[in-house]
């Protein structure tokens, strides 16, 4: 059972890997399992409670004898192994973020009924390198995988845990994120996404420079790989180069992932971010400028402690003036142990939720124009899978997997079939447009 984000998936396809070199016969099931394992996340509070409530599922299913042993790994016994210990007593074994190629033999141990509570100490150590992501049993459809170039975090926000559980910014050396994507690609991607927890960073703790540029420009070179899609970047982090290549490298789509969080001086500074609002906006209008087409996604925090309605309607305006194509939006959660955690000025959840909804309401409408705007365009897009009612779901490069909508594409005609196969690229004309999601014909 995997959970949070695509760095976390990309954990769950090396554990997939490593038992199936093992000899263990991996089912997506969990019904008549020996072992069930939940790798968890715990970035904020609403990704621990989703975590909670899987390990109580996965429990229950024990108690009614349909599971044998339940495994938690990952990120929650990663932050908290001993809370866990004591407080869900019926787990039978826990493991750490890290070190996959250990679980078989802890695995065999659960089976064997021999297992401690605590896995080898090593799995909770912070690697000083990152280990490669080859040999991964891919949760994803074949046609596209994540390549992941960074672990670990150097930026320290204010209020991100996310270095505390996975150590500091450590990048995959150039040589052997080439020989990885080579390897996804033979595998069948045709879209490589790159993801780290800063992207734009990668490089700087092995080489003293950013080297994702360069990175780029090679993995465009890759027979098989057709799209480059960048997740994951900071704005305090973009150089003219990294822009450049968007014009330079025709694989390397127009899609800007950029989180920016807020838009007031004084929130950003609190939350260490690195950028003022006028560096935002400066960024944002070359983007805009020099990358033609380009679909920009952010993600916003709402109730940061000290947050006004002063300053939240300064985020509004901002947002407004920007109309990001995509935008996400979360409430700030208290992380233990964050510089955050211990500011005044704590914002009421109550105010936050109401905050977020607000601004989601405002987003929709911005979202919606967007889309509309390419009612009668031509794209490339890629084949997802089909409906019940035989439309064809499909993305463009406008939109990453699970984080954005999708395009449904509909046949000319009552007894049309479209006949495309998941993975296939072809194109089409956009005929509709919603908040989210575009309707389309074959063009």
């Amino acid at each position: 059972m995997s959970l949070g984000c695509a760095k976390n998936l990309v954990d769950s396809e090396k554990m997939l890997g490593a038992l199936g070199e093992a000899g263990f016969v991996v089912s997506g099931e969990p019904n008549g399992a020996d072992v069930v394992i939940v790798n968890t996340c715990s970035f904020i509070q609403a990704a621990r409670e989703e975590s909670a409530r899987v390990i109580e599922e996965m429990l229950r299913l024990k108690r009614k004898g349909r599971v044998k042993r339940v495994v938690v790994a990952g990120c929650l016994p990663q932050r908290f192994r001993d809370r866990i210990l004591h407080e869900i007593p019926e787990i039978d074994a826990i493991a750490g973020a890290f070190r996959q190629e250990e679980l078989p033999e802890l695995m065999r141990r659960v089976v064997e009924k021999q297992a401690a509570a605590i896995s080898a100490a090593q799995t909770y150590s912070v690697p000083q390198s990152v280990s490669a992501d080859t040999a991964r049993l891919r949760l994803t459809p074949s046609h596209y995988a994540y390549l992941r170039i960074t672990e670990g975090c150097d930026n320290r926000c204010a209020y991100c845990a996310i270095p505390d559980i996975r150590g500091p910014l450590r990048s995959k050396p150039f040589e052997a994120a080439l020989s990885e994507a080579r390897e996804l690609a033979a595998d069948g991607a045709r879209e490589l996404i790159l993801i780290g927890q800063d992207t734009t960073a990668y490089g700087m703790d092995l080489y003293g420079k950013s080297r994702l540029p360069e990175l780029v420009r090679e993995l465009a070179g890759i027979e098989g790989a057709r799209w480059l899609r960048v997740l994951y970047t900071h704005p305090a982090h973009y150089s003219e180069e990294f822009i450049g290549l968007f014009g330079e490298v025709a694989k390397l789509l127009p899609y800007v992932d950029m989180p920016i969080q807020h838009a007031s001086d004084r929130i950003l500074a609190a939350m260490g971010r690195r950028v003022t609002k006028a560096q935002i906006e400066s960024l944002i209008s070359k983007l805009r400028g020099e990358i033609p087409g380009v679909a920009l996604r952010t993600s916003i925090i709402t109730g940061f402690p000290g947050e006004t309605e002063e300053d939240f309607a300064e985020l509004v305006e901002f947002l407004k003036a920007m109309r990001f194509d995509r935008l996400g939006a979360f409430t700030y959660s208290r992380e233990e142990g964050t510089p955050a955690a211990e500011m005044p000025s704590q914002v009421p959840l109550e105010a936050a939720r109401e905050r977020l909804d607000a601004l989601m309401r405002m987003q929709q409408e911005i979202s919606r124009q967007a889309n509309a705007a390419f009612i009668g365009k031509e794209l490339e897009i890629v084949a997802e899978g089909v409906t019940e009612d035989g439309e064809i779901v499909a993305r463009s490069y406008r939109e990453a997997p699970d984080v954005d909508g999708v395009i449904l594409v509909e046949s000319k005609g009552p007894r049309k079939k479209l006949r495309h196969e998941a993975g296939e690229f072809f194109r089409v004309k956009i005929v509709r447009a919603g908040p989210y999601d575009c309707m389309a014909e074959p063009a």
